[in-house]
């Protein structure tokens, strides 16, 4: 199946992995790729120095293109994408802020550049400083996602640009890639999915509890790590949405944060007060700090991990290969199905 995000990444399939912090880890971010989608790595929890070293590491594991997101408005945004482009990584996708110099430096060695949206203005946005893709992201995507589910954004936003469109939120199976195609996307972006697979490295009792999980068993709230987003309603994830950050909690989830991502107290602070709120940082270390506890130890009591609503469509655990082969064999048989009908 060919389209243009084919075409642009020189990948076999339009399907993406999504860039999941803890989670889209070199191993599962090879898979994808060696199975002929696109693995992008989530940087947020990195430093550059060790960003540096997964990238090596991802280059040791494909030879096929793959792709480091980087969220400009977290601590060491700006240093993991200087970092990405100085080991040029083939494809670098952007999230959260302004990355008109990222594209202009990474087309200098031949890379390409994604911006992650979720509105029709930041699309735009993106087109106009020459982003050569993008990924909408709807409001049933895990994590991040927008207001306006994919069914009105994605036709809205393809209507408005002209660069290629990868789809995320709500994907699991051929049928939604061929919808995704037909309201003008060139591929699929998937996370929750590719959670469940055999590569990913995530405790399994995530796994377990996705393959059994309901469609309304998701909460979407900005009370987990300071952004709205999507998330397991567990208990943890219920009593986040619905509780504020004291002083002290804010003091010691900035401290792990600091030494995290090995970024000085200041700088830290400097940020948090610049782009977003200290209450709003402490958020997203509180945030980050429950989701290890999920994915690391599996503990469903004490952690919070993002799942996007089709999780209740989940029910098996393929590997990447056999899942990207049997979505492109569904889609390409749902559309020829649809020719029948029309």
């Amino acid at each position: 199946m060919k389209t243009r995000i084919t075409e642009l990444f020189g990948i076999k399939h339009p399907i993406v992995l999504s860039g999941m912090a803890f989670v889209s880890l070199p191993k599962l971010v090879a898979a994808v790729s060696n199975a002929g989608g696109l693995g992008i790595f989530n940087s947020v929890a990195n430093s550059p120095d060790q960003l540096k070293g997964i990238i090596q590491e991802i280059k040791t594991l494909t030879d096929k293109p793959f792709a480091v997101n980087v969220t400009l408005i977290f601590p060491n945004g700006k240093e993991n994408a200087e970092m990405a482009l100085a080991e040029k990584a083939p494809i670098i996708n952007f999230a959260l802020g302004k990355g008109d110099w990222i594209i202009k430096q990474a087309h200098t060695y031949g890379g390409k550049v994604v911006s992650t949206v979720a509105t029709e203005r930041h699309a735009i946005r993106a087109a106009e400083q020459g982003a050569d893709g993008i990924i909408v992201t709807g409001h049933e995507a895990a994590a991040h996602g927008g207001d306006v589910g994919g069914m009105v954004l994605l036709p809205q936003i393809a209507s408005k640009v002209k660069i290629p469109i990868i789809s995320a939120g709500g994907y699991c199976d051929g049928r939604g890639l061929a919808a995704a195609l037909a309201l003008g996307a060139d591929a699929i972006a998937m996370g929750t999915r590719f959670v469940v697979t055999q590569e990913c490295e995530v405790h399994p009792n995530i796994k377990q509890t996705a393959m059994k999980c309901q469609m309304e068993e998701t909460i979407y709230s900005a009370g987990i790590d300071g952004l709205p987003g999507r998330w397991y309603a567990n208990k943890r994830a219920l009593e986040m949405a619905n509780s504020k950050t004291s002083y002290m909690e804010a003091l010691k989830a900035g401290w792990a944060m600091r030494k995290q991502v090995d970024t000085p107290v200041w700088k830290l602070l400097a940020g948090s007060l610049q782009k977003r709120g200290v209450q709003q940082l402490a958020q997203q270390a509180i945030g980050i700090d429950a989701l290890g506890k999920i994915l690391d130890e599996g503990d469903l009591e004490n952690g919070v991990v993002p799942f996007g609503q089709v999780v209740g469509r989940i029910r098996d655990l393929p590997t990447c290969k056999e899942l990207i082969e049997r979505i492109v064999a569904e889609a390409e048989e749902t559309i020829k199905g649809l020719q029948a009908k029309v």
